[in-house]
């Protein structure tokens, strides 16, 4: 099976998924930009959740890369799984680190069942990554295999990345914008 791929431009936090993606940072307390978005909608049960999930080392929670897992509470979204991107350095390591990113949320949604899941514009804000390499490296995550989901939703914010998703995905047919 092959997942059905979107992409849209919106709200993350008002999707009607088993699973949105946070782009969190390596604490899961919560953030700016999409993380402090996703806190706000959720409300103060997914901070206490979040504080629940054990620290791998001090002040970390989830390493770059990895994702965990937690209940969606106040969204329309049942799970929210947090992943954290990599911060934009120009490095070599830095294109795989956003891979894995993308990677571990298709990875632990299979795992739980999942059939649906809408991702943000991972380390695309503060981190500074830019928009149409994301765009390209998230496009080549999803066609690595078919993931075994029925629909896998990039839900941006800006129109640059709602054109970068645009571009990368633009030779997949089963490309839909609701």
């Amino acid at each position: 099976m092959t997942a059905r791929v979107c992409i849209l431009q919106g709200d993350l936090t008002e999707e009607t998924v088993d699973a949105i993606v946070n782009a969190a940072n390596p604490k899961m307390l919560g953030g700016g930009g999409v993380d402090g978005a996703i806190h706000r909608a959720a409300g103060p049960a997914l901070l206490q959740a979040c504080r629940s999930v054990p620290e791998v080392r001090p002040d970390v929670r989830c390493p770059t890369g990895e994702a965990r897992i937690t209940p969606g509470f106040e969204l329309r979204a049942r799970y929210v799984i947090h992943t954290v991107g990599p911060v934009y350095r120009g490095h070599d390591q830095d294109a795989a680190l956003l891979a894995s990113a993308f990677r571990s949320p298709l990875q632990l949604a299979a795992e739980h069942g999942l059939r649906s899941i809408a991702f943000p514009a991972i380390s695309c804000g503060i981190y500074g990554y830019p928009i149409e390499e994301a765009a390209t490296i998230a496009a080549q995550v999803v066609r690595e295999h078919p993931w075994p989901l029925h629909e896998i939703r990039f839900v941006l914010f800006s129109d640059a990345a709602l054109a970068a998703w645009t571009r990368a995905f633009a030779e997949d047919s089963e490309v839909h914008d609701r």
